[in-house]
């Protein structure tokens, strides 16, 4: 099934279309359906990233860019779990800047399309 115009088009499958048709996700059209469940993963996720970022704040007492600063893995020697950690809060960090950015957007575009 092909959804939009030639420019900005997307292909699903009609099974897909079918059950996004269907009543439980409410009787929106197709494109606000999508948009709602893109903003419930986005949640999902920038959830999971608070989670990483507030747990490893209280492991070591401090915020990312202070971990940083004071060179903490550094001052650990580098050690497989402080590497470990660095990697994940950093990952942590950068996606809860993405997920706020593309929730901004989507937000931004249903305003748009819907106000």
């Amino acid at each position: 099934m092909t959804i939009g115009s030639s420019v900005n088009e997307a292909r699903l499958l009609e099974r897909t279309y079918k059950m996004l048709e269907e009543p439980l996700l409410g009787d929106q059209d197709v494109d606000t359906k999508v948009r709602r469940l893109l903003e419930a993963e986005y949640l999902r996720r920038l959830a999971a990233y608070h989670h990483v970022d507030r747990t490893l704040s209280h492991k070591y007492g401090m915020s990312f860019q202070a971990f940083v600063d004071h060179r903490v893995a550094e001052q650990r020697g580098f050690t497989a779990d402080v590497e470990a950690d660095a990697m994940d809060w950093e990952t942590a960090v950068s996606g809860i800047d993405t997920i706020e950015r593309k929730l901004r957007e989507l937000r931004e575009f249903a305003d748009v399309q819907h106000g």
